[in-house]
């Protein structure tokens, strides 16, 4: 709703909420040639150098955009931001260099990470990730109130009645929590959730909430649709 001048739709109006599926993680990747170790030590050479560092992303209001946003209102820190046409690009600059860090999804860049191309300084979510539980997460790292995640979950039109709601609701969990789903979605990055309908509505609208801030804050531009 931020990043749009308008929407042929209201995502609080016109949807019932069913069930979060899972989260996944971003990481916060930094060329190896950034003399960080940490993200304690990231803030501190950002400081000392505001407006020098460098982050990219998949482009002008993408996840990876408003996490590297919203690390610099938390952190306090003044960087310049690369927007790319997808993350695969944003990823290819980082690794050669040309930019600082990014802010990608775990799936997309884990193997530049294993390959010691990128330095996996933490992840973003509220809790650590099981493909990379050597990494802190941002708020064990420091950075209070920090956790962008991508969120996967199910949505029914708004005249959905009730009871069909709570048993899509019923049969989706139960899958969400099998132990095989579980072991796949872990393997892929992601944390399964399967959360009631009211706590997947409460969600959503806490996400508006924050990351309209965030682009409020950022003096980020809605686009227009036609």
């Amino acid at each position: 709703m931020s990043l749009q001048e308008k929407l042929p739709f209201d995502p609080m109006k016109d949807f019932a909420p069913v069930t979060l599926v899972p989260t996944q993680n971003l990481m916060l990747l930094v060329h190896p040639s950034v003399p960080a170790p940490s993200v304690k030590e990231l803030v501190r050479l950002a400081k000392a150098q505001p407006g020098k560092l460098t982050f990219a992303s998949a482009g002008n209001g993408t996840g990876s955009h408003l996490s590297g946003e919203l690390f610099k209102m938390l952190a306090g820190v003044d960087m310049l931001h690369l927007p790319y046409k997808g993350i695969a690009p944003a990823l290819v600059d980082v690794v050669s260099g040309q930019a600082s860090m990014t802010f990608p999804g775990i799936l997309s860049s884990l193997p530049q990470v294993r390959a010691g191309k990128l330095r996996g300084l933490a992840v973003t979510g509220a809790k650590r990730s099981a493909a990379v539980p050597e990494l802190p997460t941002m708020q064990e790292a420091g950075v209070k109130g920090y956790e962008p995640a991508t969120c996967y979950g199910i949505v029914a039109p708004a005249a959905t009645p009730q009871d069909i709601v709570m048993k899509l609701n019923a049969e989706i969990v139960a899958i969400v929590r099998q132990p095989d789903t579980n072991a796949r979605l872990s393997r892929e990055g992601a944390d399964p959730v399967g959360s009631s309908p009211q706590e997947f509505g409460r969600f959503i609208q806490s996400e508006i909430e924050k990351w309209r801030r965030v682009v409020r804050a950022a003096g980020i531009q809605p686009s227009r649709t036609p």
